[in-house]
């Protein structure tokens, strides 16, 4: 690995570090809870945020869903919901440490329902073996990879909820740098190896997201992190 990658990696490896402190400490506080908004609680987690790191600036919208907005994927912007105690509720948050972009998301299961739980751990599970099969394929393509994820999905009974399964990942804004077009995207129609350079000839870093949904029973499960760095 060469000497800028290798600062490139450590750089997005420590953002990604400090989203999971905050998000571990969202958790020791008991933020996610029922009888509050998911509006409450996108604001609870922005004042801790900004207590932890000062965080005030994220590369895109924060998320917080919950019931049946988790059917929603993130360009959606489906109505405010108070949460209820047996509730299944996901984060996505992507802050900005030092200019480096993180991106996390997490599902929360409120009571004990064994639907619920067991969503939250197969899109654990499933974003494990897109790793894998990733780490597996040398030459795999952005489309590749979203109609593997697609059949993890109906294996452990769901359906893909997202019409992509990840993004690039970078220095903000990466969107300027690299263009916001499906490049950008593990996305069906992106048939370009993920491991190519992008534009400039600079490595690429990836963002895996795994979006389950059962549209049915108003459910849905949502995890990512990176995909590219240990």
């Amino acid at each position: 690995m060469d000497q800028s990658l290798a600062i490139r990696h450590q750089a997005l490896r420590e953002a990604e570090t400090k989203a999971e402190l905050l998000f571990s400490r969202i958790e020791e506080k008991g933020i996610i809870r029922s009888g509050v908004t998911e509006k409450d609680i996108n604001q609870e987690i922005y004042e801790l945020a900004f207590q932890m790191f000062g965080i005030k600036k994220y590369w895109h919208k924060r998320i917080v869903r919950a019931g049946k907005n988790t059917l929603h994927p993130y360009r959606e912007n489906p109505p405010n919901l108070v949460v209820s105690p047996e509730d299944i509720v996901f984060l996505d948050f992507g802050p900005i440490f030092e200019d480096w972009e993180a991106d996390l998301g997490r599902t929360y299961v409120l009571g004990n329902d064994p639907l619920k739980i067991k969503l939250r751990d197969d899109i654990e599970k499933a974003w494990g073996m897109g790793k894998a099969y990733f780490q597996s394929k040398p030459y795999i393509t952005s489309s590749e990879l979203f109609q593997y994820m697609c059949e993890v999905a109906r294996e452990h009974g769901w359906e893909f909820g997202g019409t992509h399964a990840g993004h690039l990942i970078g220095k903000f804004p990466h969107e300027e740098i690299q263009g916001d077009d499906i490049d950008n995207y593990i996305h069906p129609e992106n048939h370009k190896r993920m491991r190519e350079p992008d534009q400039n000839g600079h490595p690429r870093d990836w963002i895996l997201e795994v979006h389950f949904v059962d549209r049915k029973l108003e459910i849905g499960g949502f995890i990512e992190k990176l995909l590219t760095v240990e």
